[in-house]
């Protein structure tokens, strides 16, 4: 049952109440404007408890294994004393209304694990709103204490670019013998990368994988770097025989280490804080234009007029706009 005191929220998370840091993720989740009230209040509160995790994004192509590689990396960091959260961001589809609890069962060992803990991304109409989402399940998570926090890329398009821009490493799986792998994903997923890492490097895999880390080095290197302070990564894994798993962590605290020497980290983290908060803006503003009475009343007119010529989307945007700026102004 969802209460309406933030505090037993706030303690809950904060004792590491796994119950709690349930529900508080459920309020974060509903649609429901008091409980979306009340879980702004509670993150507010959150936010000292934040920002001390390594936040890991990973994408890649279908058949890549990411479930099993994800499974892997975390199984590995719990056994090392890491407390480790999985998260997803997926535009949700009409036809898996935008859940992924398949992963969770495909994640099996690393689902009983106490300190690991793996959560879904909610359904919704936009990948803006479940990215929100994920981004205040990650803060809550941090407060919880953990300190790994993977973020999973269910979706395609833009769910890449927008999990790249709240977290600190960003690693893209890819595969060997699927054709053309250069063709495989797009120039601009790769220009994110801080690491690719091609899976599935085992049994008479093992040379193909090799030839295809090759390809993406020399690809690399005809794009422009993010920072100066690193060069990305390519390697070869199998997360299912647990080669090579240890290398690529080692390659992600390489690079925090270097980005906290150089200031780069806590810079990239404002800026990717800045940048949210312009995106809950336009995403607000979207939708109180849409809510706002006069504009529904007024819409279907004004769209059949610039359908038929009779009027000039610009002066139709500025008779729509109006009206939002007449509710603001009331």
């Amino acid at each position: 049952m969802i209460t309406d005191d933030p505090q037993s929220y706030i303690q809950g998370v904060l004792a590491r109440d796994r119950r709690v840091l349930a529900k508080t993720i459920t309020l974060i989740e509903s649609s429901l404007p008091a409980h979306q009230r009340l879980a702004r209040m509670i993150i507010d509160q959150l936010m000292p408890y934040t920002g001390k995790a390594v936040r890991l994004g990973i994408t890649g192509v279908p058949g890549a294994g990411k479930s099993t590689f994800i499974e892997s990396l975390g199984t590995m960091l719990v056994q090392k004393g890491h407390q480790v959260a999985v998260l997803a961001v997926d535009p949700s589809s009409k036809r898996s209304g935008g859940s992924v609890l398949a992963d969770k069962t495909r994640m099996e060992k690393l689902a009983v694990e106490k300190s690991a803990f793996i959560r879904p991304s909610p359904s919704g109409d936009t990948l803006g709103g479940v990215a929100r989402k994920t981004r205040e399940t990650m803060m809550v998570c941090e407060s919880a204490g953990f300190d790994v926090m993977i973020v999973e890329t269910v979706g395609v398009g833009q769910s890449e670019t927008t999990v790249a821009s709240m977290v600190d490493f960003f690693l893209v799986l890819m595969i060997a013998g699927a054709g053309d792998e250069l063709q495989g994903i797009k120039k601009g997923i790769l220009e994110l990368a801080d690491a690719v890492v091609v899976n599935k490097a085992d049994g008479d895999n093992i040379e193909r994988a090799e030839f295809a880390r090759k390809q993406y080095e020399s690809a690399l290197q005809f794009l422009a770097p993010c920072s100066l302070t690193w060069t990305p990564s390519v390697l070869t894994c199998s997360a299912l025989k647990m080669i090579g798993i240890d290398k690529i962590w080692e390659i992600v605290l390489d690079h925090r280490k270097k980005y906290v020497a150089t200031g780069e980290l806590e810079t990239n983290r404002k800026k990717q804080a800045v940048d949210w908060m312009w995106s809950l803006i336009k995403e607000d503003l979207k939708e109180r234009f849409y809510h706002n009475a006069d504009v529904k009343n007024m819409l279907p007119k004004i769209t059949q007029e610039v359908e038929n010529g009779t009027t000039a989307s610009t002066v139709a945007a500025s008779q729509l706009l109006f009206f939002l700026d007449k509710t603001r102004s009331v």
